[in-house]
């Protein structure tokens, strides 16, 4: 019994950092060395042409493409001519759900608020699959950290450290204060019965990821579906909004928010659940000692925001009502489950590329747990 739990512990550990870097963004030191080819989802030749009809003048000499390691969702690479570098966004390889790694999605809210809060620049989007067989688009660089581990922020010192927390918050605050119809996005999303579908949804991809027997999923589902609230709030919903998704400049703000491929609008409270999902996982995976030489999840610095301490701020400076939030909890660990899963099934099916997945979707039964205790202790 104790060498089995002492296994799953070690693979949920494994599969949080695996997961942490799910969707990396800008990282030089992440680049691949190679040039990306057909296999690795970019064909250099016909994207070099294709840019050359959709934005003439856009590229200045030879074009070439790196695949940041890492990522785990939508794949992401670096384009770079002699002057300038661009962010390449395009769905992961094999078959993906019909409603996921919407590419058209990514581009079109990123591009809406712009100037209403930190986004890079989107600069084309491509739905022609004779180019890259799938749609994808491109970006601006963004000049912007993306704090991951402990050590990337512990060095900064806990003044600064509490500072970059707080500012998430606040710029996670900001960005449900934005009016869809203001930015023209009113059309962006279906906000009623968002979380009744959200539900189904993650349900669904879970049963289509389906490699093994989960105990608890069936229950933890119908719990979910029988707690639906009556009415729920409407505004923009970021889907993955957390630290590592918001790049910060040297002036310890907000540069850009990025990876929007589950954005829609909805109940923003899906935010700040999954945000704290994330870091209570964090928090209970580094209490393993066996796992003490992992590196420690970046919310887990000193000085950073407590799960308690971000609820408050958050409430503060929102104005929102937190009652019922064990619902928006559980429901945050069930639709983490089911990303984390599908990832898992994609690597069982040979549609990963690069390494890292060998413990893909272990931490599905912490979640799970955690998504069932969220409904008992946050009424």
């Amino acid at each position: 019994m104790r060498s089995a739990q002492i296994r799953r512990k070690r693979n949920v550990r494994a599969e949080q950092r695996r997961t942490e870097k799910e969707r990396d963004p800008v990282n030089e030191q992440a680049l691949a060395d190679t040039e990306a080819d057909t296999r690795s989802g970019v064909d250099l030749p016909r994207l070099t042409s294709w840019l050359e009809s959709a934005k003439p003048g856009l590229v200045s000499g030879e074009l070439s493409v790196s695949l940041i390691e890492g990522g785990k969702s939508n794949l992401t690479y670096v384009l770079r001519d002699d002057e300038h570098e661009w962010i390449l966004r395009r769905p992961p390889l094999g078959q993906v759900m019909a409603t996921a790694h919407d590419m058209n999605r990514e581009f079109t809210v990123a591009g809406a608020l712009r100037g209403a809060v930190p986004v890079p620049e989107m600069v084309a989007y491509c739905d022609n699959h004779d180019v890259l067989g799938a749609d994808f688009y491109i970006m601006e660089h963004i000049d912007g950290v993306p704090y991951r581990y402990r050590d990337d922020l512990e060095p900064l010192g806990t003044e600064r450290v509490q500072s970059i927390g707080k500012r998430l918050i606040s710029t996670l605050v900001e960005l449900h204060s934005v009016d869809p119809a203001a930015v023209v996005l009113a059309n962006f999303g279906r906000p009623e019965g968002f979380l009744a579908r959200q539900v189904s949804r993650w349900k669904k991809q879970l049963d289509a990821s389906h490699t093994r027997d989960l105990p608890g999923a069936e229950e933890l589902h119908a719990e979910l579906a029988a707690r639906v609230p009556e009415k729920s709030a409407a505004g923009i919903v970021h889907g993955d909004f957390r630290l590592d998704n918001v790049l910060f400049g040297a002036d310890d703000k907000p540069a850009a928010i990025i990876d929007w491929e589950l954005a829609t609008l909805g109940e923003p409270l899906m935010d700040l659940a999954l945000m704290l999902t994330y870091q209570k996982r964090a928090r209970l995976v580094a209490d393993w000692p066996e796992n003490a030489d992992a590196p420690a999840d970046v919310t887990l610095t000193p000085g950073y925001p407590s799960e308690d301490d971000i609820i408050e701020q958050y409430a503060a400076e929102s104005g929102r009502s937190l009652e019922g939030f064990g619902f928006h909890l559980a429901l945050a660990c069930f639709k983490l489950a089911g990303i984390s899963e599908g990832v898992r099934y994609r690597h069982l099916n040979g549609q990963t590329l690069g390494a890292g997945f060998e413990n893909a979707g272990y931490a599905v039964p912490l979640l799970i747990d955690m998504g069932h205790q969220a409904l008992k202790e946050h009424k």
